[in-house]
Formats: structure tokens, C-alpha cells, sequence
């Protein structure tokens, strides 16, 4: 993993910087893995820590791919007050890279939803 802001900007592609190290956002409807529905797992893009596994996935109608779950120990929730709102964000308990945020409005048995930005996730077939 980089040890500087500039290794993180060699080692991701201008979107991954702002979403995992200036915690922005992407477009919704926009992310290359909202409709993945294969079975594995998905893992940070920056340090490929393993964060959720396929079952865990769910469309939220939102345009981000959102979970009900997380892997044991993979996330790191951090308290949100930016924008005048209240949120809990969730980052990547490996490098602390920003994921997206968790909401407690899931339509599952869990009552959560991680709602993440697609770019920040890459997905490993077949993974578990």
C-alpha cells in the first residue's frame, strides 16, 4: 500500500482518488458493478481487502450497489456530520479508504444498507 497521498495518486485512477481518499461520490447509475450478479466477493480496489460477499447484495434502487452485510472485520464505521446531515461512513478497515455509507432503511432481515460507491470496489469471481 502507498505510505503518501502521492502513492495513492500513482496507484488509483483520478475517480478512485476522490472517492477513497477525498471521500466523494459517484454518479448514481454510473458504477461498472451495480447490476454484478455473479457470486464472489468484493474487495477494496485500493488494497484488495476482502469487504462483501456476493449474498450480502441487493438492489437498493438507489443507482449504488448496496449490502446488508460485511464481511467480519473488513469495514470501519466512522461518524458523518458533513452536508447537515447525520450519517454513519463506511471505510476499509485495511487502508481507510472511503467506501460509502451505512443507513439503517434495508428492506432485508438485517435492516441495513451499505450503500457504496461502485468505484471503489473490485469483484473476485468465485471468491469467497
Amino acid at each position: 500500500m502507498p505510505n503518501s497521498e502521492q502513492g495513492w495518486r500513482e496507484r488509483l485512477t483520478p475517480e478512485q482518488y476522490t472517492v477513497l481518499r477525498e471521500k466523494g461520490t459517484e454518479v448514481p447509475f454510473s458504477g461498472a458493478l451495480l447490476k454484478e450478479e455473479r457470486e464472489g466477493v468484493y474487495k477494496c480496489v485500493a488494497c484488495g481487502n476482502p469487504l462483501f460477499p456476493s449474498h450480502a447484495k441487493f438492489d437498493s434502487g438507489t443507482g449504488w450497489p448496496s449490502f446488508d452485510e460485511a464481511l467480519p472485520g473488513a469495514v470501519k464505521y466512522v461518524e458523518d456530520t458533513t452536508h447537515g446531515q447525520h450519517r454513519t461512513e463506511v471505510v476499509c478497515a485495511q487502508c481507510g479508504g472511503h467506501l460509502g455509507h451505512l443507513f439503517d432503511d434495508g428492506p432485508t432481515k438485517t435492516g441495513k444498507r451499505y450503500c457504496l460507491n461502485s468505484v471503489c470496489l473490485e469483484f473476485g469471481e468465485g471468491e469467497k
